[in-house]
This record gives C-alpha cells, structure tokens and sequence, in this order.
C-alpha cells in the first residue's frame, strides 16, 4: 500500500518539497495547518506528517513545538533538513520597482528583509497561510503585488519569477520532522528528543539533569525552553540529545532525568539527518 504522507500545504509549499524529499512515490495529502497534518495522522487519514520544527535563522517553529508538548500523542520518526530558496514572483509583466504589496508566509518575510528594504522599501509587506497560498494572495491583489515562495510555487500557479535566492543569508535552511504513530528502530545513528518541567524552582535544578546526560557522556545537540502556559516566569525545557532512547546509557539517563522532573515527555527517537550531525560536530571543536 501506498504511504500516504500529509503535509502544511497548499501544493508549492516547502512542506510539500519536504514530503517529497522523504518519501518521493508517497500519496501527498495538503492541509491548512501543522495541527491539522497531526490531526490527520492521529485519526488515520495520513500514515505520516511532515512538519517544521526549527529555522536555521528564525529558531523554532513554536506551532509545532507547543503541539507536541500539549496537545499531540504522535512521535517523531525521522527528520530531514532542507535548504530554503526563496523567490520574488509576481504577475507576468509586473516589473520589481513597481510593486506595491509583498505577500507571504511571516518567516519568509523576514528572512527577505535585507533585499525587501533594499528594493522594495515602500512596499507593504503582509502575512500569507504558507507561501504557496502567498501566490494566489498576490494574484488575487487589486494593487500591484509581488510574493515570496518556491520555484514549484511559480510553476503550479502560472506566477514569473521576478528575483531569485533573495534569502539574506545563503544558510537558510529549515528542519521538518516527520510524525507518525511510532518511532524509529535504533541505526546506530540516532537523535532523541525530550521536553521536562520542574514542579519547583530551586537553584541547580537544570544542572542536576544536564549532570545525568554528562556523566553517560551522551551529547546535547540542542536545548531550549518554553513557556508551561500555567504562570509567567515557569518554562519547559526542551532537548535534543545523541543516540536512542532503546540504548543502555540514553534509557538509564532518561529514567534518571524522569525521576527528578515533574513533567516528562519523550517525543521521539529517530535516524539523525547526517548534513546536521557533521554541523553539530563541527561546532563542538
């Protein structure tokens, strides 16, 4: 049977080129929202989603993030790392100093920022669903408009490609993660990650979990906080951490770090994107 893969669309988006990127002869399904793809894998219409969880320039995708703390009980399977290459595309004929209105997705937006000031700086600048959905917002446009989204964007709906790579920095990439009902077996290769919260605050708590990590010489590739939603000032910490979960020293140290937290939660473990570990190693030295 066909896997069946759903994705934030609609057709065009970086989300599809993701999906595709996983899974090239998957039935790709689009949908409005990331909680709407975690919805269609919970409910069995899709096998798996692909989802974006963290931009090399704007930091997480807190959409995601929240979800798989609150509200979802899906599992990340695998992970995948895409560049971004952004577009200015626009009507046929509609020149760059003309345009009066940029539509697309707001982390597009700002990752254009340098080059919108630059050549458009009168130009307003509005928040699209997706930047595939930013073309059909700029064709839609009584003014003259503009949008910033992929090259398969312009394709699918007829747009010309007025400026291209307009990304300010040429590391632009985003991370997806595919959820699913299950984890991955164990590689050999292997990321996992965690989220935890302390039903305290006392000096050192953080340390005390961090020593258990340290002291299995288990690796931290990334680790940041959220807010609980129960009282400002009180956050969830989350973290992405080398090797499985099924692996002797990953299991003892998670059992320890469970022990001493009030709140635990393992998202996944899953085959680590290979381009990611050799950044993550090279930043180490």
């Amino acid at each position: 049977m066909t896997n069946r893969v759903g994705y934030l669309g609609p057709t065009g988006s970086n989300a599809e080129q993701a999906a595709i990127k996983y899974d090239g002869r998957a039935t790709l399904l689009p949908y409005g929202s990331n909680r709407a793809v975690a919805g269609a894998v919970e409910s069995g219409e899709a096998d798996e989603g692909v989802v974006p969880i963290e931009n090399s320039l704007q930091g997480s995708v807190t959409d995601t993030v929240d979800m798989l703390i609150h509200d979802s009980v899906l599992l990340i399977r695998s992970e995948l790392v895409l560049p971004i290459e952004h577009r200015l595309m626009a009507k046929a004929g509609t020149a760059l100093p003309d345009v009066e209105v940029v539509f697309s997705h707001p982390q597009a937006l700002a990752q254009c920022r340098e080059f919108l000031c630059e050549h458009v700086p009168d130009a307003e600048l509005v928040a699209s669903l997706s930047t595939s959905a930013s073309v059909g917002d700029m064709q839609d446009s009584v003014r003259v408009a503009a949008a910033i989204a992929t090259d398969r964007a312009a394709e699918i709906y007829s747009a010309s490609i007025i400026a291209r790579d307009i990304q300010d920095n040429p590391n632009n990439t985003t991370r997806f993660v595919v959820l699913a009902s299950t984890d991955h077996p164990p590689t050999g290769m292997d990321k996992t990650s965690i989220c935890f919260d302390f039903k305290e605050d006392a000096p050192g708590l953080l340390f005390s979990v961090m020593e258990e990590l340290a002291r299995r010489r288990i690796n931290l590739t990334k680790i940041e906080s959220r807010p609980t939603r129960q009282s400002l000032g009180r956050y969830i910490f989350l973290v992405d951490l080398e090797g499985h979960r099924e692996d002797a020293a990953v299991k003892d140290a998670l059992k320890s770090v469970q022990d001493q937290v009030s709140m635990f939660k393992v998202f996944g473990s899953y085959p680590m994107n290979v381009s990611s570990a050799v950044e993550d190693r090279r930043f180490q030295r």
